[in-house]
């Protein structure tokens, strides 16, 4: 990240939010603020600063796939309880760029025809094109979330999926695609809080699932899902981040600041021009 991006944390928030071997997500408190040191008013603050920095390196990664066939992309996969604030991610983070170098992807219920194909072939076929910031808003994680708490396949399939998946994203990775996975962890009290808001709101009647109350009778399964879902598929080349998102405008910081950090990373450059550039001011001004 840059001085200006960082000049609020105390680390690089990719370190601090990283699920190392040995983190355990019931030690994380989902209101608290890891690395940053200033409250809601620098947040809103340095999300807006962030926005600007996000937007030059979105343009310069698709500017150098227009010349650059391999050129490299960036994944955003987002997974969280109903409620966390995946929405408010893409509005907030995501939406401050272009929305052409964007690829936005929502896996909903399989369809009959992806059941009858294995869990990732409908997950490969979402996969940003190189020049493109792709955002899952949930993923292949929910067929080994939702998957095993609701026992929606045999268990053995359910492990051999893990497996899957690590393959797939080495895979991933290796063609130059920048995984940026994060979970979204708030607590049930917070959730149950923004779920009696949209019963309160006409207005937020639409985004209200009954089934979400059925999901929170099993909060421990899916808390225990999570936990063996970091445990067995984040990787080196594919870490998860876990951004505790009780407070929003702290969730919406910390995935900008994990996004700057993988464009950063991948340091996409301009490219350069394939004519006399003198030339063509002589041309112009001739005009």
């Amino acid at each position: 990240m840059t001085a200006r991006s960082q000049k609020h944390w105390s680390a690089d928030p990719a370190d601090i939010l990283r699920a190392d071997p040995g983190f355990r997500l019931a030690d994380l408190d989902p209101s608290s603020t890891p690395g940053y040191e200033e409250g809601k008013s620098s947040g809103r603050s340095d999300l807006e600063a962030g926005a600007d920095e996000l937007d030059e390196l979105q343009e310069r990664l698709y500017a150098q796939s227009r010349i650059q066939e391999d050129a490299p992309a960036v994944l955003l996969v987002l997974q969280a309880m109903d409620s966390a604030g995946k929405g408010g991610i893409v509005r907030h983070v995501v939406g401050s760029v272009d929305p052409q170098g964007i690829a936005l992807a929502a896996f909903k219920k399989p369809t009959p025809e992806e059941l009858a194909h294995d869990f990732l072939w409908r997950i490969d076929k979402r996969v940003p094109a190189p020049g493109l910031i792709g955002v899952f808003d949930r993923s292949h994680y929910e067929d080994v979330l939702i998957g095993r708490v609701r026992a929606l396949a045999p268990a053995e399939e359910i492990e051999r999926r893990y497996g899957a998946i690590v393959d797939f994203e080495k895979g991933l990775t290796d063609r130059g695609i920048r995984l940026v996975k994060v979970m979204l962890h708030i607590s049930a009290d917070e959730q149950k809080e923004r779920l009696r808001e949209r019963l309160d709101r006409p207005d937020k009647h639409w985004k209200y699932n009954p089934g979400d109350v059925d999901e929170r009778q099993r909060w421990d399964e899916y808390m225990a899902a999570y936990q063996t879902v970091f445990e067995r598929t984040s990787t080196p080349n594919a870490p998860w981040h876990v951004v505790p998102a009780n407070r929003k405008w702290y969730a919406r910081l910390a995935v900008q600041a994990l996004l700057l950090d993988a464009l950063e990373d991948v340091d996409p450059q301009w490219p350069a021009a394939d004519f006399d550039v003198e030339a063509e001011k002589v041309r112009l001004a001739a005009t």
